[in-house]
């Protein structure tokens, strides 16, 4: 069976009133950065502009751990250019560099 996630963290990209509102659907909580033009349009607007949306600081400095592993996998040249033809090699090759990137 599919689980859902407790919380979903996201950069920049994804701060979209839509995506904002399937999560909330969801009951999924969230912390997704706001680009600086979203929040000087909001400001601007004053009182019609609606309510800051919720961040986590804590929760979001977390996710950087999660961007340098994914960093550290890709410097495998076999793994960023996907020579790899069936996709069980390449889970291989990814459950390998994994394995001889995060153990000691």
């Amino acid at each position: 069976p599919r689980t859902c996630p407790d919380y979903l963290v996201a950069d920049k990209g994804y701060s979209s009133r839509a995506n904002r509102a399937l999560l909330r659907r969801r009951g999924i909580s969230h912390t997704i950065a706001q680009p600086s033009d979203q929040a000087a349009n909001r400001r601007r607007k004053g009182s019609a502009g609606g309510r800051p949306v919720g961040f986590n600081k804590a929760r979001y400095a977390r996710r950087n751990v999660v961007e340098r592993s994914f960093c550290q996998v890709k410097q495998w040249r076999g793994l960023a250019t996907r020579y790899d033809k069936h996709a069980r090699n390449y889970a291989g090759a990814l459950n390998l560099a994994a394995l001889l990137t995060w153990l000691p």
